[in-house]
């Protein structure tokens, strides 16, 4: 059997691609239904979850590859002719299916590999390459946009798919022609091929039109490259009215584990009071206060989950406090540590924040980091192992401020 098509027959090689091809597809399908339906109320199945929806990623990748491998094929190789070319409409809609669905082979897989390298989370794709892809930031614009065209995409290869086998069932229970054993045993059948253009300009309308449509849904901006995973904003929205330095820009941002992968999220409404003095009277620096509206934060792809009663219940606890002295770091240490309480889902635990700071003249900028245990403010609860969610949370600010007065 010939490796290469001819015009009235599908080679080898092609009909190998086709079938790999529409295994890895159906397969995608199939598990992105069943992660979708499955529920995360627990350690265990959100374990599940999560390991479906990896599946669902890997095989989705790799059809994106295997149908980009089975498109340039296809383009360097004669495709076998209609073999009822008299049937004008039926071959148009034919041949406008079989653009619509390469079109779809690529489209799906590759706007649900954009969601996920714009955002951190959930369901890490299984394989050694890492997760982000070149030239897209971490952005949650970015990952709704690509989630609306993943879903319409789906829709459409599913379509696509339906139409196909329609067509293949047609002409093997109808028609009783060779369609189907071509791409089968690659049995020869037919004439002359001619492949008029109309359908790839057809299926390319129905998807630009499709694309149009999803954007204006979303209206997502075009985002900008982020060089953190958390990007840097305002940090008060309303200025605070205490203490004798002022925020003028910083981040409030944690990571936690899930699933063994890092995710980083942040809080970008908060507001800090600081009374801060180079010479310590008493051994005292100053005092902060910071409060974070809670409602503000985002957490990668699970950024809901996260807002609800089993994690931050932020619609009882929309707001956190961290209240501390600023004492000099300990002996043989840098820098310093704000030492204090953070009150969280009411909840209060102690906290100390170590921290350096940079002065110059009336500017000042601070970083640091603490690392926090999750199930002290009883987070998480169902989830008592850390294959899931990590107990360990890292929390990191950082902040320019300027001297008032």
């Amino acid at each position: 059997m010939p490796a290469t098509n001819t015009s009235t027959a599908y080679g080898g090689i092609a009909r190998s691609l086709h079938w790999l091809t529409a295994l890895l597809i159906l397969s995608a399908i199939g598990l992105g239904l069943y992660a979708e339906s499955l529920p995360y109320d627990s350690s265990a199945a959100l374990a599940q979850k999560a390991q479906i929806f990896s599946l669902h990623k890997t095989i989705g990748i790799a059809a994106f590859f295997v149908a980009a491998a089975r498109i340039l094929w296809a383009l360097s190789q004669p495709r076998p002719a209609p073999l009822h070319p008299d049937r004008r409409l039926e071959t148009l809609a034919a041949e406008t299916v079989h653009w619509a669905l390469y079109i779809s082979m690529l489209a799906v897989p590759l706007s649900g590999w954009v969601h996920h390298a714009a955002v951190d989370g959930f369901a890490p794709i299984l394989w050694p390459f890492g997760q982000n892809l070149p030239l897209v930031p971490k952005s949650e614009a970015l990952a709704a946009g690509a989630t609306t065209l993943h879903w319409l995409f789906g829709k459409l290869l599913i379509g696509s798919i339906l139409l196909h086998v329609a067509g293949a069932l047609k002409h093997a229970l109808i028609d009783r022609d060779g369609t189907l054993a071509r791409m089968t045993k690659g049995t020869p059948s037919g004439g002359r091929a001619h492949h008029p253009r109309g359908p790839i300009f057809a299926a390319l309308a129905l998807y630009a039109a499709g694309t149009a449509t999803a954007l204006s849904l979303t209206a997502a901006p075009t985002p900008s490259p982020a060089p953190q995973a958390v990007a840097e904003t305002p940090a008060p929205t309303t200025p605070a009215t205490g203490g004798n330095w002022q925020v003028v820009n910083g981040t409030l941002g944690f990571s936690v584990k899930q699933m063994g992968a890092d995710v980083a999220g942040s809080f970008p409404d908060w507001q800090a009071e600081i009374t801060f003095a180079e010479s310590p009277t008493d051994g005292l620096h100053g005092r902060v206060r910071v409060t974070i509206d809670t409602t503000s934060l985002t957490l990668g792809a699970v950024t809901d989950q996260a807002k609800e009663a089993e994690f931050f219940d932020v619609a009882q606890h929309k707001q956190a406090v961290f209240e501390a002295e600023i004492l000099p770091a300990a002996a043989g240490a840098t820098g310093y540590v704000a030492q204090g309480s953070l009150t969280l889902r009411g909840v209060t635990v102690p906290l100390s924040l170590p921290f350096t700071l940079d002065l110059q003249g009336d500017s000042a900028t601070m970083q640091g980091s603490a690392t926090l245990d999750r199930r002290d403010f009883g987070m998480g609860a169902s989830y008592s192992d850390e294959s899931s969610v990590g107990f360990g949370v890292t929390v990191t600010v950082t902040l320019t401020a300027t001297r008032k007065g």
